[in-house]
């Protein structure tokens, strides 16, 4: 490899506002902290969202419309730029990188990382991927260089359907805590309702759909609303946005829940807010659990699989509560409500921090010899 060519490679799709697109960037900065050389190689390059990326990295537009004729343009760019890992962060996009690595003269380490449960995404993505995801993990899968799963119960739920040894995984919990958390926190919040003090806010953040089961909050929050005055928040976007809307108008709760629609600085929000809550059916590692506890934020969570349990230490640190039960999870709101808090210590919180995962991340991709040691955390993503 020349000088001239790129330590990291980061394969992603199209870059987004989601989770993962947040901590790729979070990886990418630590990465460049440390003298490496970074590439985003992604299927299709426009997005308004790449700012998150550090400045030094370079961009890889494949420019195509469907990830799935993206690999002809991967496997050049690794033939010519023959990067020394590439790490790919979703589950379509590791078959496609791990297929890339399989054509002769690809001599790049392929690292995947697989951020959610396969087995209940797959059935989400209908029959054919349903039989098809898990057929094509257990053939390909074990070609990589190495497997990373976020959570442990993302690592044992990968080892059973794609039938993969658990030592060929290793646990890397995201890079979710960085500076930028906590300087966004601060930034002003024109919301109204966050003007209000007397009147307490819930909030709930992600994708509107089936996942994050906010019909199950909207549920909870009309059963604490009877009990006490209070409103709810639900910042995000997706398929599922109008059959939401009807829900709140058949509960008469359109004059305390707004959805917003996606914030670029969900930070602010959470911050000034009296109750996070996760409401959802099942996770991988819920980033914005581990964000709102790293900002002080008291946490009410379903007990999904997986992530909350781990993130949580089994109730510890906050509320877990049965999925899809709305009773508990109203009891355990107005519990927060009434005072009753865990504190939250912040040696458990390390452990989702930037420098932890970028050690281990440097490790599993074969970087550590070219990274230099790091001697301050700087603030970045501002």
């Amino acid at each position: 490899m020349s000088s001239n060519s790129p330590h990291i490679a980061l394969f992603i799709g199209s870059f987004g506002g989601g989770g993962i697109e947040r901590i790729t960037a979070h990886l990418a900065h630590g990465f460049v902290e440390r003298g490496l050389n970074i590439d985003l190689v992604l299927n299709r390059g426009e997005s308004p969202h790449l700012w998150r990326m550090p400045p030094e990295t370079r961009i890889i537009d494949l420019k195509q419309p469907k990830l799935s004729l993206s690999l002809p343009g991967l496997v050049q760019y690794l033939h010519q730029e023959r990067p020394l890992a590439l790490l790919a962060a979703d589950h379509y996009l590791n078959e496609m990188a791990l297929l890339a690595g399989r054509i002769p003269g690809v001599s790049t380490r392929i690292i995947v990382a697989e951020h959610n449960q396969l087995s209940k995404t797959s059935r989400q993505g209908g029959k054919f991927k349903a039989r098809i995801a898990p057929l094509l993990a257990r053939v390909l899968y074990p070609c990589a260089d190495g497997i990373v799963a976020v959570s442990q119960g993302v690592a044992r739920d990968l080892a059973y359907t794609a039938s993969l040894s658990p030592e060929r995984i290793q646990t890397i919990y995201n890079p979710v805590i960085t500076p930028d958390i906590f300087a966004s926190a601060q930034e002003p919040l024109e919301h109204p309702w966050f003007q209000d003090k007397e009147i307490p806010v819930l909030l709930g953040v992600g994708k509107l759909e089936g996942q994050k089961d906010f019909p199950n909050l909207i549920r909870a929050f009309a059963k604490v609303r009877r009990n006490r005055p209070c409103r709810l928040v639900i910042l995000g976007w997706g398929p599922d946005r109008p059959q939401l809307e009807t829900l709140i108008q058949d509960l008469g709760l359109q004059d305390d829940v707004d959805m917003p629609g996606y914030a670029q600085n969900p930070y602010a929000y959470m911050a000034r807010s009296s109750v996070f809550v996760l409401s959802s059916a099942w996770e991988g590692l819920p980033t914005v659990l581990i964000e709102a506890m790293a900002l002080g934020v008291p946490v009410v969570s379903t007990d999904c699989e997986s992530g909350p349990s781990e993130i949580l230490a089994g109730g510890k640190y906050g509320y877990l509560t049965p999925v899809g039960d709305s009773n508990a999870l109203a009891n355990s709101i107005l519990e927060v409500l009434a005072g009753e808090q865990k504190l939250i210590e912040s040696s458990w919180l390390e452990q989702f921090g930037l420098e932890m995962a970028t050690r281990k991340y440097l490790d599993v991709l074969g970087a550590k010899g070219f990274a230099k040691d790091k001697a301050t955390q700087s603030a970045f993503l501002s």
